[in-house]
C-alpha cells in the first residue's frame, strides 16, 4: 500500500467491482483503453479477482485502485514488466468525479518513484493516445519526458492508433 498527502493506492477488493464497472464504462475511458464494451459486473469480478492478484503473482505487474478519504477514485497499474531490462509501462484511468483534481497526477508520481525506487526499476514508460489531452497533460505534469509518438501501436475497439511514449528514468528522481 502507498500512501500520500491525500491518496492511498491499495490492492483492489471485491467491494470495488461496482466502482470499477462505472469507471470502465464511463464514455471517456471507453474511448481511450481497450476494454470490454459493454463492461459488465463479471468483468470486474475477474479483473478484481482473477487478473490484478494474478499479474502480481507471477511478477508481470502491479494494479492498484486510488481511493481519496474512502472514495474509489480510479486505478494505476503497472504492466509489461521486463525485470531483465527493468522496464514497466505505466495505465491509469480516473472516474470522472476525480477528474481535473491533481488526483492522477499524484497517483503517477508516488507510484513511478516507488517503482523507480523500492521495486529497483530504471524506466517505467507511459504510452498515451496523442488526443487524450487529459492523460497527456498528467504525465506531463508527473514528470515524465516525452520521446516520441509510435505509429499505430495501440489498438482501441477496432481502430489502430498511434501512441505518444513518456518515460521517466531513474536518475529523473
Amino acid at each position: 500500500m502507498l500512501r500520500t498527502d491525500r491518496l492511498v493506492l491499495r490492492p483492489l477488493r471485491e467491494s470495488d467491482a461496482p466502482d470499477v464497472v462505472a469507471g470502465a464504462c464511463d464514455p471517456v475511458t471507453q474511448q481511450w483503453l481497450p476494454l470490454p464494451r459493454p463492461y459488465t459486473i463479471e468483468h470486474a469480478r475477474a479483473f478484481v479477482n482473477r487478473l490484478a492478484p494474478g499479474l502480481h503473482a507471477i511478477g508481470h505487474g502491479v494494479v492498484r485502485a486510488i481511493e481519496v478519504d474512502g472514495a474509489f477514485a480510479g486505478v494505476i497499474d503497472l504492466k509489461r514488466t521486463d525485470w531483465v531490462a527493468r522496464v514497466t509501462e505505466m495505465g491509469y484511468w480516473a472516474m470522472p468525479e476525480f477528474r481535473g483534481r491533481g488526483v492522477m497526477t499524484e497517483a503517477t508520481v508516488a507510484l513511478s518513484r516507488w517503482a523507480l525506487g523500492d521495486a529497483g526499476f530504471e524506466r517505467v514508460e507511459l504510452r498515451i493516445a496523442p488526443g487524450n489531452i487529459a492523460s497527456n497533460r498528467v504525465a506531463i505534469k508527473s514528470g515524465f519526458t516525452r520521446e516520441g509518438v509510435a505509429r499505430s501501436a495501440g489498438y482501441v475497439h477496432g481502430n489502430r492508433l498511434d501512441l505518444v511514449i513518456y518515460s521517466k528514468i531513474i536518475q529523473d528522481l
